[in-house]
């Protein structure tokens, strides 16, 4: 089935906790991303249950009249339950071993593989609001371009255009 899916990565926000809602500029931020996708054929909007993801979305969805579901698989990837101060280097290191697994955290398969099960299950039309390690394990697992270097360049927000047609599935960045 050919569907296209809009990847959105959420807006800039007071932290990392679940609850952490969007900074003043993220709330400008998640009006910029409702006028971007008033030019797109959005039909679905999907969002991770963190608080920063609804709020980058809520005003696109509100403008377009449609609803917004929550799939806990877009949920952040948690990369260890435990504070690692050397953070980055471990996760670039689980970019580069997909298997590789921190002390209560996710290894980057099986984060890739809930992520893929999420983007697989969306229909044509739809944006799906996610987190920037999730979101980089995912463009990765479609084009293995996408390394841990295009991770560090993400923005906050960022938007890519996936594109699925006979059976191939193609990735560009549309956020500028």
């Amino acid at each position: 089935m050919d569907k296209t899916i809009y990847l959105i990565r959420h807006c800039q926000a007071t932290g990392q906790a679940p609850e952490a809602e969007l900074t003043e500029v993220g709330k400008k931020q998640a009006k910029d991303l409702s006028e971007f996708f008033q030019q797109r054929q959005v039909v679905h909007f999907v969002s991770s249950p963190f608080m920063r993801a609804i709020q980058s979305i809520e005003p696109a969805a509100k403008q377009l009249g449609l609803p917004i579901v929550i799939d806990s698989r877009l949920a952040e990837r948690i990369l260890s339950s435990e504070d690692l101060p050397d953070w980055m280097k471990k996760l670039e290191a689980s970019f580069n071993d997909e298997e590789l697994k921190f002390s209560g955290g996710e290894s980057g398969k099986e984060a890739t593989t809930r992520a893929m099960a999420a983007l697989s299950d969306m229909k044509h039309g739809t944006a799906a609001v996610t987190h920037g390690n999730l979101l980089g394990l995912l463009l990765k697992s479609i084009d293995p371009r996408y390394d841990f270097s295009t991770w560090q360049k993400l923005t906050n927000p960022d938007v890519f255009k996936v594109e699925i047609s006979d059976g191939q599935t193609s990735v560009v960045r549309l956020w500028q």
